[in-house]
């Protein structure tokens, strides 16, 4: 009912910058929260960013400072700006957003199927 498609992955050496897109689509009511996470090889899922329905935004300490989340209500897309990035952010992204749909009562949570972020000279 809901796809989210995350973009903008790639590769890049140390201090360089990327910005990661998710557009969202299907039977979408309202979004609420949506996050960026991520899965470093060996290591468990680490919430990076989020930013709420209003626009408040929350960073992991690890990328504060660095990153940058925002959000396009009229286009349902979220995006990362990645600043100043360090091979310890290489790791697989995903977008999350919490969905009120068009079918149904209730909030519920989508994820995106990840796009590889490598951070190398």
């Amino acid at each position: 009912q809901v796809q989210l498609v995350e973009s903008g992955g790639g590769l890049v050496q140390p201090g360089g910058s990327l910005r990661l897109s998710c557009a969202t689509s299907g039977s979408i009511f309202k979004i609420y929260a949506m996050h960026w996470s991520r899965r470093a090889p060996g290591k468990q899922r680490e919430l990076v960013a989020t930013i709420t329905a209003g626009g408040s935004t929350d960073y992991a300490d690890s990328v504060k400072g660095r990153f940058t989340i925002s959000r396009d209500n009229a286009k349902n897309t979220v995006f990362l700006q990645m600043n100043s990035l360090r091979p310890e952010d290489t790791a697989v992204y995903y977008c999350q957003a919490s969905v009120e749909l068009t079918t149904t009562v209730g909030r519920y949570d989508y994820w995106g199927q990840g796009t590889q972020v490598t951070v190398s000279s």
